[in-house]
């Protein structure tokens, strides 16, 4: 069975959601059955490479939040991230574009090294003080960490037409799909879960669509589980 998972780096809820998802993959029992492929989807499509704010900045200029909200937000984010063991820095953490981040991906799952990759990335992203836009070769040592050969990263990252297609593609499927915010898990082309559910409903799903063939279908969970899209991040209130 493949699951694919539409996300972006810089998404919130990704993290959190993959979180989730792989506690229900551990304990799914044909879990060696299950291929994992992970698909671009860009929060902010067309920023510019050298566009960095800070996140508070960026969500007041963009969704038109105070900076009590945005950073109330962040702390909320914070406490759902720590809830699934993950580490979350709630202030100083900067935005930019991820366009050279899925490129990235794109690369290394030609190398099988596109999980490690990703899981390191969000960490970098959310838990690091060090930014991952500012700085090529941020990129650079974060792939050599993830097994891929920093010389071949560096050709990735100095050609902007690399793996740019790969990324375009996914996005335009996700579009197709009817995904318009993230994450969206899409399990063997039989079941979509849209944002970052509780583990129970992957578990759910994983059961569901094991060996079940039938057209897409979305699975029911929380009606309104926490996803990034166009308009923002959904916050939890409580």
């Amino acid at each position: 069975m493949r699951v694919e998972i539409w996300s972006d780096i810089a998404c919130p809820w990704c993290y959190v959601g993959k979180a989730r998802f792989d506690k229900a993959l551990r304990d799914f029992p044909y879990r060696d059955e299950v291929e994992v492929v992970h698909r671009s989807f860009e929060l902010d499509p067309g920023r510019a490479k050298d566009d960095i704010q800070p996140v508070i900045t960026m969500l007041t200029k963009k969704y038109g939040m105070s900076a009590a909200q945005a950073e109330a937000g962040e702390d909320n984010l914070g406490a759902q991230a720590s809830a699934e063991g993950l580490e979350y820095r709630t202030r100083g953490r900067d935005h930019g574009s991820t366009f050279d981040m899925h490129r990235l991906l794109h690369f290394a799952k030609e190398q099988g090294r596109q999980e490690q990759l990703l899981d390191l990335l969000y960490r970098a992203n959310f838990a690091d003080e060090r930014s991952v836009f500012d700085d090529d070769e941020r990129l650079v040592e974060l792939a050599s960490a993830a097994g891929l050969d920093p010389r071949a990263v560096r050709a990735v990252l100095a050609d902007p037409d690399a793996y740019a297609d790969a990324v375009r593609a996914d996005e335009r499927e996700a579009a197709q799909l009817g995904a318009n915010g993230v994450p969206f898990f899409v399990l063997d082309r039989k079941y979509g879960v849209s944002g970052a559910q509780p583990a129970e409903v992957f578990a759910r799903a994983l059961t569901q669509a094991y060996g079940e063939p039938s057209p897409l279908k979305i699975v029911d969970g929380e009606a309104d589980a926490d996803a990034c899209g166009p308009d923002g991040c959904a916050v939890p209130q409580h």
